[in-house]
């Protein structure tokens, strides 16, 4: 979709702990980011005369998955963005016009909240958050048998109680790279592709010993991630060799060979757009190629 005339576009780079929130989009009656943001936005431009602004996001994220890197666009119309050159009372010199809208949210959620808007800048022309990202790359985080279990980072990192073996789910991560169906790594929902490009996907341990998955792919299908590391968390553990997991890839259906892990240990660290000159071309490309309803999901 095109900015509206007369509206400018604003990117928002965002954060959020997901442990409290039902996923990424809006649902009645239940608390989840857009909403809060949106309630945000809401406020802060209750008295313009036109409609509060609506957030499109590169990666609705599922119920429990947190975010670091998480991108998402708004249009101001300019009623709305002349009051945000307005400082407030006793503020001084400071941020104003669009960039000062991160502090305005931030204000109204809380400073303390579980989500925080990082950065509010005017997004390029043919910027959008969804339709114009070439990648999404995440990490899930492990604590097994031989790890630091620190109590601090329960909330992000799963807690597993048996020793895995780091370089045979590093095997089986690396045999799953590249452009293929992952059918038998998704929750099927009519009429969404399944085919998308692993880009990487590689398992290491930091230094207190945490199991950490680095994956970027063009986008992910629904419960992709979380199953992806099932299957490796199944090869670490010796349940099957690190080449099956590319095997149930290519068999093309769900199995009951491994467990799609809890969304706690996954985490959305970064999305990437291409030269602000391709910008427009990518969201063509991009719509044109898929356009399907779960297209950008994160998991």
């Amino acid at each position: 979709m095109s900015t509206p005339d007369a509206a400018t576009r604003i990117r928002l780079d965002l954060a959020y702990d997901g442990t409290d929130f039902t996923g990424w989009a809006r649902q009645p009656g239940l608390r989840t980011v857009q909403g809060v943001l949106e309630d945000a936005l809401a406020t802060l431009f209750g008295r313009a005369e036109t409609e509060p602004p609506r957030l499109t996001v590169a990666g609705r994220t599922d119920v429990g998955v947190h975010a670091i890197g998480q991108v998402a666009h708004l249009d101001l119309a300019p009623g709305q963005l002349a009051q945000l050159e307005r400082r407030p009372r006793g503020r001084g010199a400071g941020a104003s016009g669009a960039e000062s809208l991160a502090r305005r949210i931030n204000g109204i959620v809380g400073q303390a909240a579980d989500v925080q808007v990082l950065r509010a800048s005017a997004a390029p022309a043919g910027f959008d958050a969804r339709f114009s990202a070439i990648w999404r790359r995440y990490e899930y985080r492990i604590a097994d048998a031989a790890a630091l279990r620190d109590p601090r980072a329960r909330a992000y990192t799963l807690w597993h109680p048996a020793a895995l073996d780091g370089e045979a789910m590093d095997a089986a991560a690396r045999s799953l790279l590249g452009l293929h169906d992952f059918a038998a790594y998704c929750r099927p929902r009519e009429g969404a592709t399944t085919i998308r490009t692993l880009q990487e996907f590689g398992w290491r341990r930091d230094a207190d010993g945490v199991l950490i998955a680095h994956v970027r792919a063009d986008a992910f299908c629904h419960s992709m991630v979380r199953a992806l590391v099932g299957a490796c968390v199944a090869a670490g553990e010796a349940r099957f060799v690190p080449e099956r997991a590319a095997g149930i890839r290519d068999e093309g259906r769900r199995t009951s060979e491994f467990v799609v892990l809890p969304a706690r240990g996954l985490t959305l660290v970064e999305v990437g757009y291409p030269p602000d000159a391709e910008l427009a071309a990518r969201a063509e490309q991009t719509r044109a190629k898929r356009g399907l309803p779960d297209e950008g999901l994160i998991d």
